[in-house]
């Protein structure tokens, strides 16, 4: 005999061991949680670490390395920041970054416009050549980059390394906008065409202003890629002057001894910007990769 349900109420759907569709239960909770703390751990403690470490000397880390210091050595931080010439590291880097990433998205997008709704029988081949160096290797290119740029008077300068740094994001930059831009309807451009509206000022002031989270999907690449970037600026500039962040704690290892508290210090002012970045713009950047990823 059937189970009669009284009128006006409804049968429980249910997913087996009387849970409701859809609901998890305690067990796989446990275990999902688990899993994330694990993860949050292998996240958060060695900056910890470092942190911690940052303020000890280089005799005290060596007789404890996982326990607090005795004494805090604010002092690490001072030397560090004086012998890594720490602000003219940071400009650099900021400005390295930061060019190169605007750079990159207007050319990217220029180009993903051109290659999404210019269509002609030369498109396929020109946006083939363009990213297939997703494929290339920064290891790859190092030789003919140094090449080039003795070629053209461009090493030992600014503006080599961020023509360096801005064509190199350039292959991913433009596969993203161009799958982007084609899942915008023609039917804008054509309208936009009709009422007497050139291709400059329909990337300018209606296709462009559609791409925001595309573009934050690749200056979130950019930036992380760029800042922390080592091997082209090595090749690039022997310049001190013209270093950056990373170069400059390489000053703090030596091939037979290492200064470990001003060396942790200097990880740490060199990882900081990134932090903050990350604090600040954290919304953002979970909107601009969640978009970036369905739509991009």
């Amino acid at each position: 005999m059937g189970v009669v349900v009284p009128a006006g109420q409804h049968r429980r759907p249910t997913g087996g061991a009387g849970l409701r569709r859809g609901e998890t239960s305690p067990l796989a909770k446990v275990l999902l949680y688990g899993v994330l703390v694990l993860f949050t751990l292998a996240t958060v403690f060695p900056l910890l670490w470092l942190v911690i470490n940052s303020f000890k000397t280089t005799q005290a880390f060596q007789m404890d390395r996982l326990g607090l210091p005795e004494r805090w050595v604010v002092e690490n931080y001072v030397h560090a920041w004086s012998i890594g010439e720490f602000e003219t590291l940071i400009l650099n880097s900021v400005v390295y970054t930061f060019v190169s990433t605007l750079a990159a998205i207007l050319l990217s997008a220029a180009a993903g416009f051109a290659f999404a709704k210019l269509r002609s029988r030369w498109t396929p081949l020109l946006h083939g050549s363009f990213v297939i160096g997703i494929l290339l290797t920064i290891q790859s290119i190092m030789v003919p980059l140094f090449l080039a740029a003795n070629m053209v008077h461009l090493y030992n300068s600014r503006v080599g390394v961020l023509l360096v740094y801005t064509g190199i994001s350039l292959p991913i930059g433009i596969y993203l906008f161009t799958a982007y831009i084609r899942s915008i309807p023609d039917a804008i451009v054509e309208s936009a065409r009709v009422d007497g509206a050139s291709y400059l000022t329909i990337f300018h002031r209606i296709v462009f202003p559609m791409t925001r989270p595309v573009a934050a999907t690749l200056a979130i690449i950019n930036i992380a890629t760029i800042w922390n970037e080592f091997m082209l600026i090595n090749i690039l500039v022997s310049d001190d002057a013209l270093k950056s962040l990373p170069v400059g704690i390489l000053r703090f290892s030596g091939a037979l001894s290492s200064d470990y508290g001003k060396q942790f210090a200097a990880l740490v002012i060199g990882m900081l910007p990134m932090v903050l970045f990350y604090l600040v713009f954290r919304k953002q950047i979970a909107k601009g990769v969640s978009a970036g990823a369905v739509k991009g």
